[in-house]
């Protein structure tokens, strides 16, 4: 599927403008699913009208892609981040706005590395503060663990990425605190938040947590697709990490998530 893309601001959303870049395929159908899609970046990279290949193959399953700039508006810090993230999904979910789907599009949150973290604090609160809003979340290695403790870890410093994560949870956290929003696999309790697609691969140095984050939803009774692709994939390139494989990720995303949207349609909670 072509996939097409302009750039438009949100100009009604309750914290205030916020700057998105749309993607969306050329022959999505009626009720397309409407993705908010929150970039990573370390909680370090703020750049915005960039190419997000994350975004272009969720938009290749058929959704309409909102790529929003949290970063500007937040400085890539808590809770800030994550508030400005909320107050946009909390406008898609009220309004089905600006020409972004329609009453009957589910809602989805989607995010990679630190973007997966935001996502997944989006998930979080949208249990607490707005019950069933939201279809799903989509965790695609997911920066979760503030203090880098697992063993998969230890490959950071391979891809490039070990003293990035680290200046880049200093960044994010240095409000002071550490709230279960911010570190969701520090949250207690996980029960009722969206059903959740999650990726990750063999060679991820995110692999562990990403891979017990998804082990606490399931206990919690969430309905979890977990997807691990075989090491070789150029994963690392998903976060601006090192590789040394051409990037061969994209598809497994795309095909993943469309099959995704079928279930959550076809059996909400996934149960």
């Amino acid at each position: 599927m072509t996939v097409e893309w302009k750039d438009m601001m949100l100009d009604k959303v309750a914290i205030g403008p916020v700057s998105a870049r749309i993607y969306q395929g050329a022959d999505y159908g009626k009720g397309p699913p409407i993705v908010l899609y929150l970039h990573g970046g370390a909680f370090l990279d703020s750049e915005t009208n960039v190419d997000r290949p994350v975004a272009m193959s969720l938009a290749k399953a058929g959704a309409i892609v909102a790529a929003v700039d949290y970063s500007s508006l937040s400085d890539n810090l808590f809770p800030k981040a994550l508030e400005v993230s909320f107050s946009v999904f909390s406008y898609l979910a009220n309004k089905r706005a600006a020409g972004l789907g329609d009453r009957k599009s589910l809602l989805f949150v989607a995010g990679e590395e630190a973007g997966g973290n935001v996502a997944a604090g989006v998930a979080l609160k949208a249990r607490d503060q707005l019950p069933d809003a939201l279809d799903g979340q989509v965790l695609i290695s997911p920066l979760l663990d503030p203090f880098m403790g697992t063993s998969s870890i230890r490959k950071a410093e391979a891809v490039g990425m070990r003293q990035r994560w680290t200046d880049g949870w200093s960044h994010y956290l240095s409000g002071g605190g550490c709230h279960p929003y911010a570190a969701p696999c520090l949250c207690s309790r996980l029960s009722g938040v969206a059903p959740a697609l999650i990726f990750t691969a063999e060679d991820d140095p995110l692999h562990d947590e990403t891979i017990g984050y998804g082990a606490r939803l399931k206990k919690a009774g969430v309905g979890v697709r977990q997807h691990v692709l075989p090491a070789g994939t150029g994963w690392a390139s998903i976060y601006g990490g090192k590789s040394g494989e051409a990037p061969g990720w994209q598809e497994h995303v795309s095909r993943h998530f469309g099959s995704f949207l079928q279930d959550v349609s076809v059996q909400p909670q996934l149960h």
